[in-house]
């Protein structure tokens, strides 16, 4: 049976976390909104990241803090590791068409150092074939947003609870197989197709701190990181000294 997760205390008012394979901050927002202090880290220059970032290999980066004692700055880590080696898009679609090519899954080394740091985790992928336990499961709909966008959840040391689904109000808004359909969500991925403005693409998402639209496609609106960071805060608040 796995060990709970060991909750270190920091100092400040804010309790620290870890913000893996960044990108441009969805996450990170939402955690900083529920009251994190966030640093990020990613192997792409990240400029529009609103927070303090390390540029560099995640992964490597996380082993550099657990060998050298830094990781015990902080309180809590979210990873969201490159997701196309598992995405619904690429097992699905591309496969059959014969697009695309071979990604890397690094789900495994990932929760593998996660549980080396001793603290609780967040590792967060799309619906698909990646390797996590699907601890909690969010959908735009749930927080009254312009997007679906499922998104699965594992959660390491802790346990969160799993709000219950909304149904969906109709379809995403787009071109399928020549056909376009209307609806009250927009697709955030790719270009073409019926696919949103950037400023519709913001709007939806809850983002408005960047307007590149490969960092918007692959975000996690800051909605759904704010309810874990809320749930993880109320649960572990005696252990890192802080008020729930």
């Amino acid at each position: 049976m796995t060990q709970p997760a060991i909750i270190r205390r920091v100092r400040g008012h804010r309790p620290r976390l870890l913000d893996l394979f960044c990108c441009a901050g969805g996450a990170a927002v939402g955690y900083a909104r529920a009251g994190f202090a966030v640093d990020g880290c990613d192997v792409a220059d990240r400029p529009n990241y609103p927070f303090p970032r390390h540029r560099g290999d995640a992964l490597a980066y996380l082993a550099h803090l657990i060998k050298t004692g830094e990781i015990r700055r902080y309180s809590f880590v979210h990873a969201s590791p490159p997701c196309q080696h598992g995405c619904a898009l690429t097992v699905g679609t591309n496969a059959s068409q014969g697009w695309g090519r071979t990604h890397v899954d690094l789900v495994a080394p990932t929760r593998e150092l996660l549980d080396a740091t001793g603290l609780p985790y967040v590792i967060e992928q799309p619906n698909g074939r990646a390797k996590i336990r699907k601890d909690l499961t969010l959908c735009g709909e749930m927080f009254g947003l312009g997007v679906i966008r499922h998104r699965n959840f594992e959660a390491g040391g802790w346990t969160v609870p799993q709000p219950a689904h909304v149904p969906h109000r109709g379809r995403v808004r787009g071109y399928r197989h020549g056909q376009f359909y209307d609806g009250p969500y927009v697709a955030a991925y790719g270009n073409g197709g019926g696919k949103p403005s950037i400023p519709e693409l913001q709007a939806a998402m809850g983002i408005d701190w960047t307007d590149v639209r490969e960092e918007l496609t692959e975000a996690i609106p800051p909605a759904y990181t704010d309810h874990i960071g809320r749930a993880a805060l109320t649960q572990l608040a005696p252990a890192l000294g802080v008020a729930a």
